[in-house]
């Protein structure tokens, strides 16, 4: 071999080297991860970058938005509303008619409020029951004109009743000082009582009740509380108003008594009387109609009366009779009551003890 031969040899592997080496580079870039291609225009590359640049960025304050900021605060702490209506209470003033309540003038004067100008309060479950014990019509009711109290008196009865085949015996005792009374009426049958009582004062207007009470076996009683205007029961009954001239189920035998005694003729035939009566769990207006005369015939011997009705006006009413004699002040002689099912207790006087 030439030395040229010789020297041409070692340039066509250097050249065969070289070009061996370019194409593994070619190879390894091809072979390469995408993301190492960013100068090369590639428009899903350059998208696809920046959202992955705007996710966990925060947008700056210009770009953030103004509800939820102000949404929070007013949630976890919120501005009273008399604080909101101080801020103009000048402009309040000056645009208002002062002839018409504001609702403004409430809003500023928080701690002094202005009934005229708020709007009236929904009555609750306890108002509502207060308000439902019915109330005559005015032209029914005969006001009472004058008031005489009979005097202390012991009433015996003899009791009849389709209940039971035999009579029983009742006793009402009356006792009044002229400031202060008490009555008691109790029911004996077979060894078993059922008393009544009502205590009170004697006022210019007949009795005014303090407490009444219904024993048999237990005690459920009724209390007058004057001074607010209502009646509690011990039995856990919604409590009831007070109503002028009220009376319980024993001192109405007597008011009623006190009420025609003081003037017979101011009860006609056909004069109705009302009274809201208290029981001893609830309270109804009892409304009586005036009878005529009657003469009975009763075990003690006869009286002359005057008969009183009250008719039910509900569908499980008791219809009570009273005849009210005025030889004993108009107390009542023989009482008389029905059950809407046709039962009956009839006590007729058979005895006076003491004057009236």
């Amino acid at each position: 071999m030439s030395s040229e031969s010789a020297r041409i040899l070692p340039l066509k592997v250097l050249a065969v080297l070289s070009g061996a080496v370019l194409l593994a580079h070619l190879a390894i870039l091809r072979g390469a991860p995408m993301t190492l291609g960013l100068s090369q225009p590639e428009p899903p590359r350059a998208f696809i970058t920046r959202s992955i640049e705007l996710v966990p960025a925060r947008p700056t304050s210009a770009e953030q938005p103004v509800a939820p900021p102000a949404i929070a605060p007013r949630e976890n702490t919120p501005l009273p509303a008399p604080k909101l209506a101080r801020q103009k209470p000048a402009e309040a003033l000056t645009s208002r008619d002062d002839s018409v309540p504001q609702p403004a003038t409430v809003i500023n004067e928080a701690e002094m409020p202005d009934p005229a100008a708020t709007p009236p309060k929904e009555p609750s479950s306890e108002d509502a029951q207060l308000a439902a014990v019915p109330r005559p019509p005015p032209d029914r009711i005969s006001a009472a004109m004058a008031y005489t109290v009979p005097g202390s008196v012991i009433i015996k009865y003899k009791v009849e009743s389709n209940k039971f085949p035999f009579s029983a015996g009742a006793e009402l005792v009356w006792r009044q000082d002229g400031a202060s009374y008490e009555a008691r009426l109790e029911l004996s049958v077979f060894g078993q009582t059922r008393v009544q009582t009502s205590r009170g004062q004697v006022t210019p207007e007949g009795l005014a009740p303090t407490r009444f009470s219904d024993k048999y076996r237990s005690e459920v009683a009724a209390h007058f509380d004057r001074e607010k205007g209502k009646v509690t029961f011990s039995a856990n009954t919604p409590d009831v108003p007070l109503l002028a001239g009220a009376q319980d189920r024993l001192s109405i035998l007597v008011q009623l008594a006190a009420m025609i005694a003081g003037d017979p003729g101011h009860y006609p035939e056909a004069t109705t009387i009302a009274i809201q009566t208290i029981g001893p769990r609830d309270a109804d207006t009892w409304l009586f109609t005036v009878g005529g005369e009657e003469t009975l015939s009763l075990p003690g011997g006869e009286q002359a009366t005057m008969k009183l009705v009250r008719n039910p006006r509900q569908e499980f009413d008791q219809k009570v009779e009273l005849w009210l004699a005025p030889a004993l002040g108009y107390l009542p002689v023989r009482i008389r009551i029905t059950e809407p099912n046709g039962d009956f207790v009839d006590q007729k006087w058979l005895a006076t003890e003491g004057q009236y």
